[in-house]
């Protein structure tokens, strides 16, 4: 018997919500089947089909799917799977069963043209926390962030904005707009933002992000690795429905 559990992370984000459908198998409902074996982009393709870019140069197929539960949308999830025989594609795709798939937020970064424009942004206090999951690659900026949550479960909002900084198109700034849903208990959310169309040459970056956190502004510099590849369209796979909000 199958049973899908749904978790929430975090008390807000409606807007950029972060809500986890896992289905699991109860004879197999254990620790090792709940935690993420890794965090991918999903990415579909032309017939239905979707492919998982696990890192710059590697490929998961899924041998259990044969559609896209978020349709014709690349997004980042995490993702529990078994590896399978080694695929016949190459040395860097990888069979795989997906036990589990649970999307991530997945958003473009806000373009402005003036500096100025910077301010019709919310600066709420906002941290970026150290971990596995916070990572720059695959042309995505993923990012477990952490503020607080009031009672009221009010919408908050984050963006990442590009064009600040008109000698370097890499420095990005995130802004947060808590609605006024502040002071509650801290909580934390995962985000992710699409930088592949950053003007780049070669698969290798490095961006610059600003955030102000709640002790004052801070800032990080990332490598970032860009897609190296894309999808071949002849590659397909089998599969069975997995509803996912």
């Amino acid at each position: 018997m199958t049973k899908c559990k749904f978790l929430i992370t975090a008390l807000g984000l409606l807007a950029s919500s972060i809500t986890f459908q896992s289905c699991l198998d109860d004879d197999n409902d254990n620790i090792e089947l709940r935690r993420p074996t890794a965090i991918v982009t999903v990415s579909p393709i032309d017939d239905g089909s979707f492919m998982m870019y696990l890192d710059k140069s590697t490929v998961l197929i899924p041998s259990n799917m044969n559609k896209s539960p978020y349709g014709n949308k690349e997004v980042r999830a995490l993702v529990n799977y078994t590896e399978e025989s080694p695929a016949s594609y190459g040395a860097d795709v990888r069979n795989v069963k997906v036990n589990w798939l649970d999307s991530i937020r997945t958003k473009m970064p806000v373009v402005i043209t003036d500096a100025e424009d910077i301010n019709q942004f919310a600066n709420d206090p906002i941290e970026i926390v150290k971990d596995w999951v916070t990572v720059a690659e695959d042309g995505y900026l993923t990012l477990r962030i952490r503020t607080t949550w009031g009672p009221s479960h009010t919408p908050h909002y984050i963006d990442l904005v590009s064009g600040t900084n008109a000698d370097d198109p890499y420095e990005l700034v995130l802004r947060h707009d808590a609605k006024g849903d502040t002071g509650g208990r801290i909580g934390d959310g995962l985000i992710a933002f699409n930088l592949n169309k950053l003007p780049h040459h070669g698969i290798d970056m490095k961006i610059k992000l600003k955030w102000q956190s709640f002790t004052g502004p801070k800032s990080a510099e990332l490598d970032i690795d860009m897609r190296e590849f894309t999808h071949d369209p002849s590659i397909n796979s089998d599969i069975c429905k997995m509803p996912i909000k």
